[in-house]
């Protein structure tokens, strides 16, 4: 059965979409950007800053799905200019200590500007 996950530790989704959805033992984020739930808002302005709102974000969906960055099998990674690569993956790294399967690539843009936009696939 499909279960929609909501937490208002992370920010509401800024489309018709879930911030997650846990289905057979597997949970899918929505991919996060640096949006602060508390303003609404991207207040970060480095890469790293971001990386860190985003970290944060996600772990806030993934505890309301009763699960953890640890139990992260899978993510996607998209980053407005790959120069930021290096900067990105000392944070990332930082999170993902269990070294999940990775997607990451440079895309042209992002929803409001962001520099990096994440999405995970974890295990309950």
């Amino acid at each position: 059965m499909l279960k929609k996950i909501y937490t208002s530790s992370a920010p509401e989704a800024i489309g018709p979409y879930s911030q997650a959805i846990v289905i057979n033992g597997l949970v899918f984020t929505s991919g996060q950007i640096a949006i602060n739930p508390v303003t609404n808002n991207i207040e970060a302005v480095t890469v790293e800053e971001q990386t860190e709102q985003v970290m944060q974000n996600l772990k806030a969906i993934l505890e309301e799905a009763g699960t953890s960055l640890e139990k992260t099998v899978k993510t996607t990674c998209y980053l407005s200019d790959m120069n930021d690569f290096a900067a990105f993956n000392t944070i990332y790294g930082k999170y993902f200590t269990g070294k999940p399967a990775r997607s990451c690539v440079a895309v042209k843009q992002l929803p409001k500007d962001a520099l990096v936009e994440v999405e995970v696939i974890a295990a309950l």
